[in-house]
């Protein structure tokens, strides 16, 4: 009798592209190679690759040296291109000869993921043409001018349309990288590797609140103190006006301070730590639904099944068969 092979591990290649911006270089090495199983066991096999050999230029006064060259996008099921400032692309919308070939040996279903001003990269090759896209909120104007056809929002920290994915400005690349461990492999192998990065799991808001055309008046003061007094009364009915209450602010006063701080309005942000506590509770165990549903804040089973299937397109027993131990 004979045990079956184990299953490969996802292949992960990230394209440096000089001059390369070196916090967004490091970024998917440092976090797709963290992730392991509760054994410990890699769940990503992660490849830096350059079209050309040589050292990289970066935006700072290092250079980097990859480990391999254009031959390993073929073999890639994820391609990730961090910030650059690759010319003609960040100028002109065009894509460099040399670059366009090493693209196009990418096989048809690789998953594409682009960091910061990777996006320029991407929607180059018309791969974002018709669909929504980010980047970082200081380079929005030059993208629209360059790329009409993309669906920018620059107010997010990353979008994830499926098997094109783009983040914000630098940091973002964390969040989105985040952020398709746990659409991979769950909440827990995220939240591992989060915890070994000294990084949330999560962040709250998006992009917007670090552009810069708004600044909070100095007597404002902050929600952070009741954001995390509801994150850990999920069940409290926590309507607008309770959070109001508790950080001793009108409901007006509140909820456009709030918005300031996390990009998004309370109720929002309430049902997404509501849903983000489901699914750690189907993962952790085997509670049945309409408990997980009660101790999660989300009421019933059937508003729980409701939020999963718009936001994740899954069941809850559908997630916890997926993701659970």
């Amino acid at each position: 009798m004979h045990e079956n092979p184990a299953k490969p591990r996802h292949r992960v290649a990230v394209l440096w592209l000089a001059p390369i911006v070196g916090f967004d270089a490091t970024i998917p090495s440092l976090l797709f190679g963290q992730a392991g199983d509760e054994n410990g066991e890699p769940l990503y096999d992660v490849t830096t690759c350059a079209v050309e050999p040589g050292p990289i230029a970066s935006t700072s006064d290092y250079q980097f040296v990859a480990a391999a060259g254009p031959e390993a996008l073929a073999a890639a099921d994820t391609v990730v291109i961090p910030g650059t400032r690759l010319e003609p692309v960040r100028t002109e919308g065009i894509m460099p000869g040399a670059v366009a070939r090493a693209l196009s040996t990418i096989r048809p279903g690789t998953r594409m993921v682009s960091i910061c001003t990777g996006a320029f990269v991407l929607a180059a090759t018309g791969l974002l043409d018709g669909r929504r896209a980010t980047t970082h909120w200081r380079y929005a104007e030059d993208f629209r001018r360059l790329f009409p056809k993309v669906d920018l929002d620059e107010s997010v920290l990353f979008v994830d349309d499926g098997d094109v994915l783009t983040s914000a400005g630098l940091a973002a690349g964390i969040d989105l990288c985040l952020h398709m461990i746990r659409s991979d492999h769950g909440a827990a192998v995220a939240n591992r590797t989060a915890r070994h990065c000294v990084v949330p799991p999560w962040r709250e808001g998006g992009q917007a609140q670090f552009i810069e055309h708004h600044v909070p008046a100095s007597d404002d003061r902050s929600t952070a103190a009741t954001r995390a007094w509801a994150s850990a009364n999920l069940t409290e009915p926590l309507t607008v006006t309770q959070l109001a209450a508790h950080a001793r602010m009108s409901s007006r006063t509140f909820s456009r301070r709030f918005r300031e701080e996390t990009g998004v309005s309370p109720g929002v942000w309430v049902r997404e730590r509501r849903v983000d506590r489901a699914r750690e509770l189907l993962e952790s165990g085997t509670l049945p639904v309409d408990v997980v549903a009660e101790r999660a804040g989300l009421g019933t089973a059937d508003n729980l099944r409701h939020h999963l299937r718009r936001g994740l397109g899954m069941s809850p027993s559908s997630y916890r068969k997926t993701f659970a131990g």
